[in-house]
């Protein structure tokens, strides 16, 4: 397991052990190429090159382009795309020697339709899907498989250490259950075994990412029509609907 914070990393590494399994963690940031190809060299040292590589790092508030601070774009790019770019990169060539294995990207429901004001978030995650179809066309004939899940919203820690990004969550995306972490695991490991390509879900969420294949344009209003304003739309919108509000007599 790679990951920045050693005692969360200790943590996960001792209830694998408690239930029986075995865990090896390498705390180090994923956004940095030279200390992703040092822990890749390590790990294939120690362990081998993996089976199955999951990249599901991620971070990111839910803010306006011109809200977003610069160096806060660059980390939301580096947790997310990057660090996928970078653990795959590290381990394709001797995943490739070997001639079997598979990458698991887990991706977001920003990069199947657009909602407002998470402008660098959405561009992040639109970028790790590329890499996923990149890599299913790349790999094709390999052995290598690769699978982009998608799950909804998860209780994860993301909207603790976020506050207030839930209040730009569109209407549309309200109607989507909450997943935990272990539903998420579950249906991970299920697509891992069948060797599937793509999964969105709860069902609601592949409805509506099967919906927008179709109906682009339907979709993409009705999230906008129900998602966040900046503070002059939101004023403007109300002088608007005072306006046309008929007046007592």
């Amino acid at each position: 397991m790679l990951a920045r914070r050693q005692a969360e990393l200790d943590q996960v590494a001792a209830d694998c052990k408690a239930v029986g399994g075995e865990a090896h963690v390498y705390p180090l940031d994923l956004g940095d190429e030279q200390a992703v190809e040092a822990a890749a060299a390590k790990i294939k040292a120690e362990l081998g090159a993996p089976d199955v590589i999951v990249a599901s790092a991620g971070s990111g508030r839910w803010l306006f382009a011109e809200e977003t601070p610069l160096a806060e774009a660059t980390e939301i790019m580096n947790a997310t795309y990057f660090s996928a770019f970078y653990t795959a990169r590290a381990f394709m060539p001797d995943m490739l020697a070997r001639g079997s294995g598979r990458v698991v990207i887990v991706g977001s429901p920003a990069s199947y339709a657009v909602w407002p004001g998470a402008t660098a978030y959405t561009a992040a995650r639109w970028a790790l899907r590329g890499l996923a179809e990149s890599l299913k066309t790349d790999l094709r004939g390999t052995g290598i498989g690769v699978t982009l899940i998608t799950p909804g919203r998860v209780s994860s820690a993301y909207f603790d250490h976020n506050p207030g990004v839930l209040d730009r969550l569109p209407g549309l995306g309200r109607t989507i259950p909450t997943l935990t972490p272990d539903q998420v695991a579950a249906r991970l490991l299920k697509a891992i075994e069948r060797g599937e390509t793509e999964v969105v879900f709860p069902w609601i969420m592949w409805f509506y990412a099967f919906v927008n294949r179709f109906t682009p344009r339907l979709v993409s209003w009705l999230i906008w029509r129900t998602g966040y304003r900046r503070q002059s739309q939101q004023i403007n919108a109300k002088r608007a609907k005072a306006q046309r509000a008929p007046r007592n007599s």
